[in-house]
């Protein structure tokens, strides 16, 4: 049959029933609206969540762990040789704690064309004096370029400028927890002391706050120089080297690699946060579910309202397959209301999604902990929008087809006499 005169039937039993038809439309519109700005909202949230870790962790960490070496004075004695020889409260010794050959270790990491960048840090423990009162604390001794680069680092400042402490000898940034402890503004001096006992001033150039309270408590950065000075160790030494890959999902492998070749512990980023990742994925799964579940209870309000239309119009159908309409062109009609439902309303979803997204976006988010974060935050991703009018369709399809497939089987000889 003409495909224009069943797309013009279409359309003209849509029209006769405009009210029901609206309905149906309302029900997708609804589905898709709250669809596009659930999973635009909960993926904002988790990429903000994700930002707080994923910003300030290396997808790979370098370091040497203390540990008590595998090798014993007893395993040595002659003998000894044949024994199993149980050992027990074993101390670390003179474990060390820095990373040998850093320069050769940096150098291959540049010539590696799977990483995006890395960072060196190492870390000291200090106490800050306070008058007679002494808070411990950490300071981190950072590459404060490579740390801005891969890591986002001024994003964090919230007084004063980062890049001092490169730039200021004998300068610090303080953590915004720590600051207020200390009562230190920026320009302040600080007093800190080592765990050798030796006490160092270094002047306040800035405030940091990760978001995460607890840390930004007892952190604090400096320039790699100058945390070596204070903890009274070479140019070369080095704790831990922060490496950024081009390709997170790789960085088990790499650091299995890594460990064998560079001699040092290695730790990935999926093994330091596995618990943050099945969360972040939780989450992301939670918000799809709700939302195609909302898409199918819209299903079927249309497969209601269609098998209402089939029985009202029971005397259309059996008149058009009394003309010479076989049971497929009825089933296409129907299908065609069906998708046209679907679509239209789908459409109009999108747009209201788009729009509702949107005015969350702008709605003020202000917290201490995320000082950096003004509204809340929205994912305007193109795939959930496809995916979206995509499931609309498919919805819809299967929502018309089942009462599209009853009306292709009607009997018109039965229609007739019965009436």
């Amino acid at each position: 049959m003409n495909s224009k005169l069943i797309f013009s039937i279409a359309k003209s039993l849509l029209v006769a029933r405009w009210r029901q038809t609206l309905i149906a439309a309302i029900g997708v519109t609804f589905s898709i609206t709250m669809f596009i700005t659930l999973l635009s909202f909960m993926t904002g949230l988790n990429d903000l969540l994700d930002g707080l870790i994923l910003n300030r962790t290396p997808h790979i960490r370098l370091y040497n762990e203390v540990k008590p070496s595998k090798t014993q004075p007893v395993n040595k004695a002659a003998e000894y040789k044949d024994y199993y020889n149980f050992i027990s409260s074993i101390k670390s010794g003179g474990s060390r704690q820095e990373i040998y050959n850093t320069g050769a270790i940096m150098q291959a990491l540049k010539k590696d064309s799977r990483v995006l960048g890395f960072s060196p840090k190492l870390i000291a423990q200090v106490f800050y004096n306070e008058g007679a009162v002494d808070i411990t604390g950490v300071i981190n001794g950072i590459d404060v370029l490579a740390e801005n680069k891969l890591f986002h680092f001024n994003d964090y400042i919230t007084a004063g400028s980062g890049i001092d402490i490169s730039r200021v000898p004998n300068s610090i940034v303080l953590g915004k927890g720590l600051a207020e402890k200390l009562l230190a503004e920026v320009g302040d001096v600080v007093q800190v002391t080592t765990s050798k006992g030796e006490r160092f001033q270094l002047r306040v150039v800035g405030y940091f706050q990760s978001g995460i309270a607890e840390l930004d408590k007892v952190q604090s950065y400096a320039s790699v120089s100058t945390v070596q000075k204070l903890l009274g160790k070479p140019g070369n030494y080095i704790t831990d080297i922060q490496i950024k890959m081009k390709d997170i999902n790789i960085a088990p492998a790499v650091a299995a690699e890594y460990r064998q070749l560079f001699r040092a512990d290695a730790e990935d980023i999926q093994t330091a946060n596995s618990q943050f990742e099945t969360g972040s994925s939780i989450r992301t799964l939670i918000s799809y579910t709700v939302g195609i579940t909302l898409l199918i209870v819209a299903g079927f309000g249309i497969y209601n309202i269609l098998n209402m239309m089939i029985y009202e119009k029971m005397d259309s159908i059996a008149i058009l397959k009394a003309t010479g309409f076989s049971g497929r062109d009825v089933k296409r009609i129907f299908l065609i209301i069906a998708l046209s439902i679907g679509f239209f309303g789908g459409l109009v979803g999108l747009l209201l999604g788009f729009s509702l997204s949107s005015a969350i976006d702008q709605i003020p988010f202000n917290t201490a902990s995320l000082p950096t974060i003004k509204t809340y935050p929205i994912n305007y991703n193109p795939l959930f929008y496809i995916i979206g009018i995509v499931f609309s369709l498919i919805t819809t399809y299967f929502a018309g087809w089942f009462p599209a497939r009853k009306a292709s089987k009607v009997d018109p000889v039965v229609i007739i006499r019965g009436k």
